[in-house]
């Protein structure tokens, strides 16, 4: 845990295509103060601190001067990356998922509680201004359903996870933020490794299905919550809110003739308008400055990785893989 009254030493492990933006918040952040980055690479090293007017360091060195890092190096390297900066004290906000083992997560998160270390595992989701609407919104609904589609082209370069592992576990996070009960049952489904859709039923009979793919050609990113009282729909991308309450219907005579309508109520949230990286890496910095439990804990990330498991255990059972 970072000292409350003072800026906050921060480094980044791994500055390829997703690192290389925790580098250039934390410079940008009046909070942080960027003390190097870390990766195998040197050359990319070098040109991410030369961007971002810090050092390229070797590991040792930068956990030696860091309160704080980001690992963004692949899911493989999770643990051992994590491991050591836990090890030296330093609070670590890890990218998802949060470890490929839910072995190794537990011990990750064990070793931290001894060593009054703060994890925060990197659901991006969660900081997306039309979520953070929701935090008002929420509360007050009786959630019947959950609906989220995380459709996508193929991507050219190779990332080593699954869709479930690299898409759907966001849409996992989010349900189970949303829907604070026991998982009763899960189903999966997938016609090959790159379209899964996945169903929960939690306890008090609230459902919810989530679809993740890398085969279609139009990106969607979309949430559908469906309450007693009304209908929200979320589009990730373009960062909106929209609520659907109850039509009004109602008979209207228009020159003699009697004609029936619906009148829809839509309203539209105030959603600030703020890069969810910089929300996220902000309410990690106050984490470690104040000791505070993170927004998206050690914890929350290992219980998204279960499932993950879970969903594609089941999704190969019944594809015969």
């Amino acid at each position: 845990m970072t000292d409350e009254s003072n800026e906050t030493d921060a480094g980044v492990i791994g500055v390829g295509s997703m690192g290389q933006h925790h580098a250039r918040v934390y410079n940008e952040l009046p909070e942080a103060n960027l003390v190097g980055v870390y990766d195998v690479d040197d050359e990319q090293a070098r040109k991410v601190a030369e961007k971002n007017g810090t050092k390229a360091r070797e590991l040792d060195e930068l956990l030696d001067r860091a309160d704080v890092v980001s690992i963004a190096v692949p899911t493989a390297y999770h643990y051992e990356m994590a491991e050591q900066a836990i090890g030296q004290g330093v609070d670590v906000l890890v990218e998802k998922p949060f470890v490929d083992d839910r072995d190794k997560g537990e011990e990750l998160l064990a070793m931290a509680d001894r060593n009054d270390v703060i994890v925060q595992v990197g659901h991006i989701e969660r900081f997306n201004p039309a979520v953070m609407a929701l935090r008002d919104i929420v509360p007050d609904l009786d959630i019947i359903s959950v609906d989220a589609r995380r459709l996508g082209p193929p991507i050219e370069r190779h990332l080593g996870d699954t869709v479930v592992r690299d898409l759907m576990i966001h849409d996992i996070d989010i349900l189970l933020w949303l829907i604070d009960g026991r998982v009763s049952s899960v189903a999966a489904f997938d016609t090959d490794e790159a379209y899964t859709t996945a169903n929960f039923e939690f306890a008090d009979g609230t459902v919810g299905s989530l679809t993740a793919s890398r085969v279609t050609q139009r990106k969607v990113r979309e949430l559908t919550i469906t309450a007693h009282s009304c209908q929200i729909a979320v589009d990730y991308i373009d960062q909106t809110v929209e609520i659907y309450r109850h039509s009004l219907p109602e008979y209207i005579e228009e020159n003699g003739d009697i004609r029936y309508r619906h009148e829809s109520i839509v309203e539209r949230p105030m959603v600030e308008n703020a890069e969810p990286l910089k929300s996220e890496l902000l309410a990690f910095v106050e984490a470690a400055r104040t000791g505070s439990t993170p927004v998206v804990s050690g914890e929350d990330g290992l219980r998204a990785v279960e499932y993950v498991d879970e969903i594609e255990q089941l999704a190969g059972e019944r594809s015969g893989r």
